[in-house]
């Protein structure tokens, strides 16, 4: 096979003493080989933690075997299809340390090798070379390629494997384009207009399936194009219908683009921001940006998803229902009075219909809820009050700093091209005056808090519950509004209240 215009790179050695681990355990088999992304992946030059493996036997007791032998963990993905994952803890060290999860996904041959291949989804899936071929320096000459998945490479295409491919399993079509974004290839026509005819079937996929796909793509770099894409062949509005009621609703002259567009726009806002992508470096030069910050969005906090998508989701969804709450009044002046905590619901409900976690639901309709509230805590002249911000911060919970960087995407996309440099500085240096106030007051009152809750409780003679946090905050509004100074004002405050209860 001539492989001189595919990027192939060395294997690691990392991976190839792992696989040599698992040739040497499969060792009893006839003939294991190994298919699908893995293939496509050492085939771009992609370093890759995911193993497919095909078997003639039993897929599953091999697959538990191998845990056993590996200390590692098993999870049967599909009884009927006899297909198992091995989890390879980043624990594992025979040879060494691995930066990574393994997994490594057995499964039981559908007839031939041949016949197996041709039941896959995409053409550079659709691939295979014995496993102990590939512990050899040119292994790509033992590359099994009946359906053209090199020359797909080479052209950088996602092309499907039939007319039957997406009803076989409908959730390919959000698999292609996922695999399109992360590989920055192109769908080619035919797969494009065979999604397009059969957009219908994706009801068909489990929610949870559906969630995970969707989030993958949120989670790539360019998801704002991919987003575009998935409207463009009609998958979009089958997975969140909520957002089809703005297209084509007009806004304020202030929003260059109509509901749908902006709600669209503003995920590659978010990204643009927190990945620092964004084009004009002086949009950047008005938002703080540290390596704490970078940490805190990488952090993993629903369905194996980290704050940035959740971010981009919320961006996704945070306008949702401006098409329900607009009224023009007889000035012809625009308004869309309640959509925040109106789109709040409506995110809640899309989410759980998709089976997202509770903390993600809650996180997403918190910030959808709040997305406005960092630009109507002052009247744009003075800046937000010290009690303004402790009181964001306290309504904001965890995504306190999320719903600020959301809240600045959004400005972003609703002047698009139109955005000045003026008057956005202006805006980011509101925005960061709230993130400043906000970490002093943290730490102010987590490390040098004038009382806490049991000296609440202690004083009257309370138990625990709702109403010793909501004194305490008011007792901590008032001190880092400058209004109490030291315990013992704030222990009379608390009296004060217990006095205007029992009055």
């Amino acid at each position: 096979m001539n492989t001189t215009y595919i990027n192939i790179t060395e294997t690691t050695e990392e991976t190839v003493t792992f696989l040599r681990i698992i040739s040497g355990l499969l060792s009893h088999l006839e003939e294991p080989y190994l298919v699908g992304g893995f293939l496509r992946d050492a085939l771009c030059g992609r370093a890759t933690h995911d193993v497919d493996i095909v078997v003639k036997e039993d897929a599953i007791p091999i697959a538990r075997q191998l845990a056993l032998d590996l200390g590692a963990s098993l999870v049967v993905l599909d009884e009927s299809r006899r297909i198992a994952r091995v989890i390879v803890g980043r624990e594992f060290n025979v040879t060494g340390s691995y930066k990574d999860d393994w997994h490594i996904d057995l499964a039981s041959l559908q007839g031939g090798l041949h016949d197996d291949l041709s039941r896959r989804d995409f053409t550079i899936d659709a691939m295979a070379v014995p496993l102990k071929a590939y512990l050899k320096s040119d292994w790509f000459s033992d590359l099994i390629d009946p359906f053209g998945g090199c020359a797909d490479l080479k052209q950088h295409l996602i092309r499907s494997m039939g007319e039957n491919v997406f009803k076989e399993d409908s959730i390919r079509m959000l698999r292609g384009i996922r695999l399109a974004s992360a590989l920055e290839f192109n769908i080619d026509e035919e797969t494009r207009t065979s999604i397009k005819c059969n957009v219908d079937e994706i009801k068909s996929a489990s929610a949870e399936r559906v969630r995970d796909e969707f989030l993958s793509i949120l989670a790539l770099p360019h998801a704002v194009d991919s987003v575009y894409l998935m409207d463009e062949l009609g998958l979009l509005s089958k997975i969140m219908p909520e957002l089809e009621a703005g297209r084509g609703v007009e806004q304020p002259k202030e929003h260059y683009w109509d509901v749908f567009k902006h709600n669209l726009e503003t995920v590659g806002a978010v990204e643009g921001l927190i990945c620092r992508t964004l084009k004009e470096p002086w949009v950047l030069e008005a938002v703080l940006w540290n390596d704490y910050l970078k940490n805190y969005f990488n952090e993993v906090v629903s369905d194996g998803h980290n704050r940035l998508t959740l971010c981009k989701l919320a961006g996704l969804l945070h306008d949702v229902a401006k098409p329900i709450t607009k009224t023009i009044e007889e000035s012809g002046k625009m308004r869309f009075f309640g959509h925040p905590s109106e789109g709040a619901n409506m995110a809640r409900v899309a989410l759980e219909r998709m089976r997202f976690s509770s903390r993600g639901v809650q996180m997403v309709a918190t910030m959808v809820d709040l997305h406005l509230r960092p630009g109507q805590m002052s009247d744009r002249v003075e800046l937000p009050t010290a009690r303004a911000v402790y009181r964001y911060f306290r309504h904001a919970g965890e995504v306190a700093l999320d719903t600020l960087y959301l809240n600045m995407a959004d400005y972003i996309a609703a002047r698009g091209p139109y955005l000045k440099q003026d008057e956005w500085v202006r805006y980011a240096c509101m925005v960061m005056h709230i993130l400043s106030v906000g970490f002093e007051q943290q730490e102010v009152v987590i490390n040098k808090g004038l009382i806490n809750g049991n000296d609440v409780m202690g004083l009257l003679r309370i138990g625990p519950g709702p109403e010793v946090g909501k004194i305490l905050n008011l007792v901590n509004e008032s001190y880092v509004a400058g209004e109490v100074a030291t315990r013992d004002a704030a222990m009379k405050m608390v009296n004060e209240f217990r006095g205007e209860n029992n009055a």
